[in-house]
């Protein structure tokens, strides 16, 4: 099993940044590919950013690509998610996800979820 803690949400004015934080314990020592993923009012889930097991490989979602950065920090066990030029549409839950992978690509079906954390992006 493999349990997730997102942290670091929380209110932002268009154009702020925000970093959102994920720990991850439990079979932490396999490869596991990341991503984040959020749900806003009235909307279903959509995909975020996803990185691979080893960091080498990433991607975005249209919507955040050249202003959200994700990376991890496999020592730390955390994945992270540097959100800049942050607008209104940006404003979700945020949720970090895992999935088991051995191909070091980012991968499109996740196992894993954590609880997520709010993001709210004043206009």
């Amino acid at each position: 099993q493999v349990q997730l803690v997102e942290s670091g949400g929380g209110l932002e004015q268009t154009g702020g940044s925000l970093r959102l934080s994920c720990a991850a314990s439990g079979r932490t020592f396999s490869r596991l590919a990341m991503g984040w993923f959020r749900q806003a009012p009235g909307k279903e889930r959509e995909f975020v950013a996803g990185i691979s097991w080893s960091g080498r490989r990433t991607s975005y979602a249209d919507s955040v690509k050249g202003r959200f950065t994700i990376s991890r920090d496999n020592a730390k066990n955390m994945v992270y998610l540097q959100m800049n030029s942050l607008k209104p549409e940006d404003t979700a839950v945020y949720y970090c996800a895992a999935q088991h992978d051995y191909s070091d690509y980012v991968s499109v079906e996740y196992d894993y979820w954590g609880q997520g954390t709010q993001v709210t992006v004043s206009s």
